[in-house]
């Protein structure tokens, strides 16, 4: 999806987003065991001490990964609200933006909804939540069409974003197959919509 592409090192980014960005380019490459801040550092072309410049630790720099990332996902939802083709059109959009960047870069969707080590709180709790907003108004607006049952639209939205989230792991592991009726993410959401506007 166009606002959860790789951000392209720029030679006017600041140095503290060229790491970011770097580290984000690791982890697509080689997982989250191949972002060192040495390695970070070498990519961007600054000195090995640079990145503490920036970064407490690799947890710290990793952190900044997924918050760059949760506000990708973020405006993309709003983005998918704003087209203004009706809250059901736009409910796939955000989620069908949620599945393409969990498929395209699974090692970063592994950090923001599956790595302990990360901080709980803070800015990363606060764009996490933000991210998690913008999908809860498309579901409001679902609701207000009719295209979602009624009800209180906090256990909804997180019942179909847990689930679109637990299809796209198991697809990204390679555990999604026709046994468990699960035989890709795109189907499982497909019937999951399906089941709600009955």
């Amino acid at each position: 999806m166009s606002t959860c592409h790789d951000f392209l090192l720029d030679m006017k980014e600041p140095t503290k987003d060229k790491l970011v960005t770097a580290a984000a380019q690791l982890l697509d490459q080689g997982g989250i065991e191949a972002v060192t801040l040495r390695g970070v550092a070498e990519r961007v072309g600054v000195s090995h001490n640079a990145p503490y410049k920036h970064f407490e630790d690799r947890s710290a720099l990793l952190a900044a990964v997924a918050e760059r990332d949760f506000v990708a996902l973020r405006i993309a939802f709003e983005q998918a609200l704003d087209r203004r083709d009706g809250a059901g059109v736009a409910l796939r959009a955000a989620l069908g933006a949620f599945i393409d960047y969990g498929l395209q870069h699974p090692a970063r969707y592994r950090l923001l909804f599956s790595d302990p080590s990360l901080p709980s709180g803070g800015a990363l709790k606060e764009k996490a939540f933000a991210s998690f907003t913008a999908f809860l108004r498309i579901v409001e607006v679902c609701q207000r069409e009719g295209s979602l049952p009624a009800g209180d639209p906090v256990p909804l939205a997180g019942l179909i974003y847990a689930t679109v989230h637990g299809a796209i792991d198991l697809e990204i592991g390679g555990r999604a197959n026709n046994e468990k009726g699960l035989v890709n993410v795109t189907d499982t959401l497909d019937l999951l919509l399906r089941l709600l506007a009955a």
